[in-house]
């Protein structure tokens, strides 16, 4: 067995790291790092752009000096070696993943679209029927306002805001409550209905289309990145499982 660190008195071997990673959860981050790297492989820079990204990060970590990026490496316990792999990585990340997925995210869009869409809405929420009941034919017949009325009754948080939530993205909503909203017109007042333990009355305000703008591809191509990348530390890790099963 050979020594590959120590901690303190504790010395680590070859043999324990792999077990130690696992004990500690770090597999998974090890495994998504070298998948990373393996994919950007086949994305170098040029020397122009080398030069201008060692620029930005020295700017973005205020290293005006050789001395300077030598005390930065030592802190973090790194060697000269790395400098290149720290400077240039997210370049090369960002333009694996614009190759890579984007031109599908358009269509992307289109499917979570309904889940991307903002709306602000008005909630009252209360443990009783009859109460809703009530406050719903007030507000109806304009006997009382729908803030004063949720400022007075509403049970949650929004009794804070005069029952005005958002602007809040339709995917994060409770499905049942993101429904009704999606399906409601601006300033319609909805019956009181039951939503998990609660009954609920809802207005909604005001809908937001979501837009297919420079942040949303980006965040867009950032989350068909993740669920890649979440798939193939899926199939290293069982890979990974299923040898250690082979070789004991």
């Amino acid at each position: 067995m050979t020594t590959v660190l120590k901690v303190g008195d504790r010395t680590i071997t070859t043999d324990e790291i792999v077990p130690l990673l696992k004990q500690y959860g770090i597999l998974p981050q090890l495994a998504r790092e070298v998948i990373i790297d393996r994919a950007l492989a086949d994305f170098p820079l040029t020397q122009e752009e080398t030069i201008q990204v060692y620029k930005q990060f020295y700017q973005e970590h205020k290293l005006n000096s050789e001395a300077e990026l030598q005390s930065w490496l030592d802190t973090r316990g790194l060697e000269r070696q790395y400098l290149d792999y720290l400077a240039t990585r997210n370049i090369k990340l960002e333009r694996f993943q614009k190759s890579t997925w984007g031109d599908k995210v358009e269509q992307y869009f289109i499917q979570r679209k309904a889940k991307l869409d903002r709306v602000i809405y008005s909630l009252i929420r209360v443990n009783d029927i009859g109460i809703a009941q009530e406050l719903y034919f007030r507000i109806q017949e304009g006997e009382q306002s729908f803030s004063d009325l949720a400022r007075e009754y509403s049970q949650g948080p929004e009794a804070q805001t005069g029952g005005i939530l958002g602007p809040m993205e339709l995917g994060v909503s409770h499905p049942i409550l993101a429904n009704m909203l999606a399906s409601s017109q601006a300033g319609q007042l909805l019956p009181p209905a039951r939503l998990g333990e609660w009954i609920v009355i809802v207005r909604l305000e005001k809908f937001m289309p979501a837009l297919l703008d420079e942040a949303m591809q980006q965040r867009l191509i950032n989350e068909l990145f993740e669920n890649w990348l979440q798939t193939q530390v899926k199939e290293c890790l069982q890979k990974d499982a299923l040898a250690s099963t082979v070789k004991d």
